[in-house]
């Protein structure tokens, strides 16, 4: 059976592996921080069996467990010989960048128990030659942003459009404030009220016949088309910017009706291979 690609994360400490790692599980791999070099060939027959199996894995090995480059070599050659497929991704940054870095996150280098600072980036330095030597590839982030980072990572992994959009639809009442993360809003209080409808005040946006109702209205029509076309465009260009999910959020009143059925009615409509819809109904079952 082929083996599944095995990104390994090591390199400078302060030079970017942390981002990579974020960035890593972002896009579906199962990620595994500050993993002893030993357990590595435990871990994928692990993650080929059970814990994590089916997903692509990414582990970050570096000089917090000092005993790695001992053996790195060995077991590194030995899951080659195995088939699995093997990327090392060296991270590094020039010493002003490191130490601008660790003066601004006031964290501790792992090597500065016995050296200070400077002596540390160095030491650790020429304690990874020999990993940097047979990387497949080194990443210099002094020069980058954590979004030029994380673009220039994607094109390593492969285009990011071929990472699912997790899209969160959250319907919500205005009566109880915004949500605090959604990425879009929209208001549907300009579309007529069930609650002042005896018949249909009971029911929630998740009834047949309160959907019917709110989605049949001509401007309810109207805005679904308009929002349709909007979300046609938007969607793939937040996935072109290598966004992982987003949170889309309609609210009513009370968030009970209106905003429920629409979005039950964007959750059939947006869910395909590119993007994996969720539904959360905030309000649904306040007064």
């Amino acid at each position: 059976m082929k083996k599944r690609p095995v990104y390994i994360l090591t390199g400078l400490s302060g030079s970017g592996k942390s981002t990579a790692a974020r960035v890593f599980e972002d896009q579906g791999f199962f990620v595994v921080d500050n993993l002893p070099l030993t357990l590595l060939p435990q871990c994928l027959e692990l993650t080929g069996e059970g814990l994590g199996a089916g997903r692509d894995l990414a582990v970050v090995i570096d000089v917090r467990n000092r005993d790695f480059l001992a053996q790195y070599e060995a077991i590194i050659q030995q899951l080659a010989d195995k088939g699995h497929l093997l990327n090392v991704l060296f991270f590094e940054a020039s010493d002003e960048v490191l130490l601008r870095r660790y003066s601004e996150t006031r964290r501790r280098h792992p090597l500065a128990d016995a050296e200070n600072l400077n002596a540390a980036i160095e030491r650790e330095r020429q304690l990874l030659q020999p990993v940097r030597g047979g990387a497949t590839q080194v990443i210099n982030s002094g020069g980058l942003n954590p979004h030029q980072l994380k673009e220039l990572l994607l094109e390593i992994v492969g285009d990011s459009e071929s990472s699912p959009l997790m899209l969160q639809l959250e319907s919500f009442g205005y009566r109880y404030g915004l949500p605090p993360d959604a990425d879009l809003v929209f208001d549907v209080r300009f579309l007529p009220n069930p609650y002042y409808i005896s018949e249909l005040r009971a029911f929630s946006g998740l009834d047949l016949k309160l959907q019917t109702y709110v989605l049949e209205q001509d401007d309810c029509r109207t805005f679904i088309a308009h929002l349709d076309r909007m979300l046609g465009f938007l969607l793939p260009c937040y996935r072109r910017e290598g966004r992982s999910y987003l949170t889309l959020a309609i609210g009513c009143t009370g968030g009970r009706h209106r905003s429920v059925s629409l979005v039950e009615e964007f959750a059939r409509r947006l869910g395909d291979d590119d993007i994996r819809v969720r539904i959360h109904h905030r309000d649904i079952g306040k007064s």
